[in-house]
């Protein structure tokens, strides 16, 4: 069986389904022939932990752990937090940052280059170069953010001579949080020279999203692919029965600046007019969501409706996508995002049921939606048809009609993605 390493940090995984990207691809590489070597942080800095998902592990896989050393908890400590899991969904582009958390921004965007798992890079070279003499593997992977990781993969394979993927969940220095890392002219130049060292030098990049992949086209003479995010089959087996409501479900990260407030303006007139409506709706939010989206919520007269589920594990957060009457999926609101597939959009397409995507209708997920048939994008300020689209859905709710007829997913399974990703690396070693 042929090796692949795995430079990765989120291990176990945490957060939505394109973290779990090499979960699901190293569950389905052995029976595409390829045995999976995981390296990871011991101790990484994770907000969320979902330990069901490492039983997905295939049995045959490595896992090497080294520890490593992250500004983070100084932080937390210096700004009387008490560890993961007590920040916004994205404090890079909060809203509201306090002076603590200004002074923080700059010295982690100026001192921390490309990102503050940094100082992993040497330490994990240096161990990797002595591991690979006496355990060779054919072909090497980094997966990003933290673009550190990408270092790592492009410093082992210039020294091994071994092939390199860098898989790109989201892109670098055109990622929608950039330009709020109150960089320096000097830090700035250094990220766009560490990210045209990692295009040029990889021997193929991946993208998850056709929008990233004609930016990394533009930018390197490096072949660049594209593998999308997916969804596993065997987490949809299950069968949920409708408890009866008029389900709004959001499962994952909800940050603030992805905060629908035109929606909750449209449930609250609607509520206003219709009592049935009013007793039958209920937004689920199952999944790490900012203050200020509850607040917005609240504020709209909608407080007997929601139900804030908090983080669950990911059979949980699938329940709740399948029992949906319609999955609400907005962007967040930065021009930069409509490049930016989320994971969970794939999930939410072999839930089967009616997305509502609120953003840039331009976007790569529009792209997705309109192709696949599972749904639409409007507009953030589009009231008359988010208004409409909750009309449609609330009509074929009480018609007991809601199923989406999605077309053309199944190109967007794990299994099949694993594959094409399985033959990727048999064209670097032939």
């Amino acid at each position: 069986m042929k090796r692949v390493l795995i430079i990765t940090y989120y291990w176990p995984p945490s957060g939505g389904s394109g973290v779990q990207r090499w979960v699901k691809f190293s569950k389905y590489l052995p029976e595409n022939g390829w045995q999976p070597v995981i390296y990871t942080p011991s101790n990484p800095y994770l907000a969320l932990k979902d330990r069901t998902l490492e039983e997905e592990i295939p049995e045959c896989a490595e896992i090497l752990k080294k520890p490593i050393f992250e500004p983070y908890g100084i932080y937390s400590r210096l700004s009387g937090r008490k560890g993961p899991g007590q920040e916004e969904v994205n404090p890079v582009n909060g809203r509201k940052k306090s002076l603590m958390q200004r002074i923080s921004m700059s010295i982690r965007g100026n001192l921390f280059i490309p990102d503050p798992r940094c100082m992993w890079i040497a330490p994990s070279v240096r161990f990797l170069k002595k591991y690979l003499k006496e355990h060779p593997v054919d072909v090497i992977v980094s997966t990003g953010p933290p673009h550190s990781m990408h270092l790592i993969g492009r410093k082992t394979s210039l020294a091994t001579g071994i092939p390199w993927i860098a898989d790109f969940r989201d892109p670098w220095t055109k990622m929608f949080y950039f330009k709020h890392l109150q960089l320096g002219h000097r830090a700035e130049h250094r990220h766009h020279v560490l990210e045209k060292k990692v295009l040029d030098d990889a021997s193929v990049i991946v993208a998850v999203s056709p929008v990233v992949q004609d930016e990394f086209r533009e930018m390197t003479s490096t072949p660049v692919e594209l593998i999308t995010n997916g969804y596993d089959e065997a987490d949809f087996d299950q069968v949920v029965e409708p408890d009866g409501y008029f389900n709004l479900v959001h499962t994952g990260l909800f940050a603030s600046d992805g905060n629908p407030d035109i929606l909750w303006k449209v449930l609250n007139e609607k509520c206003r007019k219709d009592s049935e409506f009013r007793n039958m709706l209920r937004i689920r939010l199952a999944g790490k969501t900012d203050r200020e989206i509850i607040a917005s919520i609240r504020e709209c007269g909608l407080d007997r409706n929601l139900l804030d589920l908090g983080y669950q594990p990911h059979q949980t957060a699938v329940r709740e996508q399948k029992g949906a009457s319609v999955l609400i999926l907005p962007l967040r609101k930065e021009p930069e995002y409509r490049a930016v597939l989320p994971g969970k959009l794939f999930e939410y397409l072999a839930s089967c049921r009616p997305v509502l995507g609120i953003g840039q209708t331009d976007s790569a997920m529009a792209r997705i939606l309109r192709q696949t048939g599972a749904g639409t994008v409007l507009d953030w300020d589009d009231a008359d048809g988010i208004s409409g689209y909750i009309d449609k859905s609330w009509d074929m709710f009480r018609k007991g009609c809601l199923d989406s007829d999605t077309d053309n997913i199944a190109q967007y399974s794990r299994r099949a993605l694993t594959q094409r990703m399985a033959d990727l690396m048999e064209t670097l070693i032939k």
